[in-house]
């Protein structure tokens, strides 16, 4: 049996390795068009601001390390030309000799990835402007940084590479300004979580520059759409990316949405005895089952482990993606799984959302940080979404709740995870516990809720009493207008001063003390009572942020 494998990065290098450990009888050859194979990716923004000092260590495996481990013929510099289907064979094009051959295959596996999208702009193709996809890009990005010693950066593009783009090149000492097309960073996040990273960004020092676009990338500046020019040394394009899919177009083979390859379960293409993984094929989104393009590291490696399985003579299914990822964005991490509350809108899905702010581990040891917790379920409380965003303690949480979707757990299920606990990492009742409470309350009906996008639509409307059980020093810091105050602490003695003859807005900083209130209140009597999700934390950062986005 011989095997090609088109792309020797992520997916790629992963089948050619796993096929090597499921047979030694294959003959596999990995065609790779960079110079390198099965490089850090992820890691390329952290060796741009020195975080990774050695460029070495991102180098996972070497052509001699391939080779020499797994007797794999490894040919960087090689780019595929076109795929031959009636003959099973491939055109080769040898950059380093400039040598063309052809070579044939029983079975085929594509994993060439994903190109950065590249607008055709006035000035786009200047020297100071880069986009990151490669070691070649990063040390030409680094090269440039040495040399030209660059004063002000744009990054253009709020996904993220981006901000990880943005938090490196501050790192280093550049005056660093982000624009987006979009009302937000960061598109897998519902607005008001990415709220929270953009006040984070401009407290670090970046500039942003939302709901606007690069129109010309000339004489030194970034001109943008609202006629505003930034001055520019460097420029990084991180706008998005593209499935490589033009080889498979050319070869007749099925594409999907976004021209992406069309797979079966088994990551086969519409001709048998090719195989695709990585960012270049259409998935299934496991959450709303929908074909999606999710070009993420985690999945293509596990794409590239099952085509190969599949190739040996296994049946492995891929069950579809879902999403999951993380970023550091200075000192906070971000994470996400599963669908955003806009994705499941769009798809016209019926959901129930709820916040929770849960310390990073028992508040009395030193050090605990509060995160901010997103949930979003289905009306019966499957687990269909979580967004985190805080500094300690983010990437497990996501994780169990990857782990929740993909097992098709239900809020009630969060509540009930036995989670490990001692007080320097987690809580008695861990973060994941806190959410599942919350949001199962919401479903049973022990407390109504209202939603921070709901709250400046009724303000000043006579049928409405919002109520602020917050402390005194909270409040005076800021409040919703026209709230009455009256302490958590002092709530029992003086709820009589509440109408009953109006809807009651509760509303504490995040949600728990108004719910304690709503309890209370629910069982004096009041039968219209709301409490506003997520407090008047996540109130504040996503009107604050829409206030300077609209002026």
């Amino acid at each position: 049996m011989k095997v090609l494998i088109i792309g020797g990065v992520a997916g790629g290098a992963s089948a050619a390795a796993r096929l090597r450990r499921v047979t030694e009888e294959a003959e596999i050859i990995m065609f790779e068009r960079g110079e390198h194979i099965s490089f850090a990716n992820c890691g390329l923004p952290y060796y741009i601001g020195g975080t990774i000092k050695e460029r070495q260590n991102l180098l996972v495996q070497t052509v001699e390390g391939m080779e020499g481990r797994f007797g794999i013929d490894v040919r960087v510099k090689s780019e595929i030309t076109k795929i031959d289907r009636e003959n099973k064979k491939v055109h080769v094009k040898n950059w380093g000799t400039n040598e063309q051959y052809e070579e044939s295959y029983d079975y085929l596996i594509l994993s060439p990835g994903a190109k950065p999208i590249k607008f055709p702009i006035p000035g786009i193709d200047s020297e100071h402007i880069f986009s990151l996809r490669s070691l070649e890009d990063t040390d030409n990005i680094t090269d440039f940084i040495e040399t030209e010693k660059p004063k002000k950066a744009v990054v253009v593009g709020g996904g993220f590479i981006g901000l990880e783009m943005v938090e490196n090149l501050i790192d280093r000492g550049l005056d660093t300004s982000l624009v987006e097309a979009l009302d937000q960073v960061m598109p897998p996040l519902d607005y008001e979580m990415a709220a929270i990273v953009q006040k984070h960004l401009k407290d670090k020092g970046a500039k942003l520059y939302l709901s606007d676009k690069a129109i010309s990338f000339e004489n030194q500046k970034v001109t943008l759409d609202s006629k505003k020019e930034l001055d520019a040394d460097l420029v990084i394009l991180s706008i998005g990316v593209a499935p490589e899919s033009d080889l498979a177009k050319e070869a007749g083979l099925d594409l999907g949405q976004r021209g992406t390859i069309k797979v079966n379960k088994y990551l086969q293409t519409s001709d048998p005895s090719i195989y695709a993984v990585g960012d270049v094929i259409e998935v299934e989104d496991l959450v709303n089952k929908a074909p999606t393009f999710i070009p993420l590291a985690g999945p293509a490696n596990r794409q590239g482990r099952i085509a190969a399985n599949n190739v040996g003579g296994q049946r492995e299914v891929y069950h579809g993606s879902q999403g999951t990822s993380i970023a550091k964005v200075f000192d906070y991490t971000v994470a996400a799984t599963g669908n955003s509350e806009k994705v499941l809108k769009k798809l016209g899905i019926k959901y129930c959302t709820s916040y929770t702010n849960s310390a990073s581990h028992a508040g009395y040891f030193p050090g605990a940080i509060p995160m901010t917790v997103k949930t979003i379920c289905d009306l019966k409380g499957k687990v269909l979404g979580a967004q985190i965003v805080g500094q300690k303690g983010v990437d497990k949480r996501i994780d169990v709740f990857a782990t929740a979707i993909k097992a098709k757990m239900n809020v009630e299920d969060l509540e009930q995870l036995e989670l490990a606990y001692a007080p320097p990492y987690s809580t008695a009742k861990d973060p994941v516990n806190v959410a599942g409470f919350v949001a199962n309350n919401t479903l049973k009906g022990d407390m109504d809720i209202i939603h921070w996008h709901e709250i400046d639509s009724i303000l000043g409307s006579e049928r409405y009493s919002f109520v602020d059980v917050r402390t005194k020093e909270e409040f005076d810091n800021g409040h919703i207008e026209n709230s009455v105050h009256i302490p958590i602490d002092e709530f029992r003695d003086n709820w009589q001063q509440i109408p009953k003859d109006k809807e009651i807005i509760l509303i504490c900083q995040t949600g728990l003390r108004s719910y304690l209130a709503g309890r209370l209140l629910a069982q004096k009597g009041y039968s219209d009572v709301k409490n506003l999700s997520g407090g008047y934390y996540i109130y504040h950062m996503a009107t604050t942020e829409k206030k300077e986005l609209s002026s």
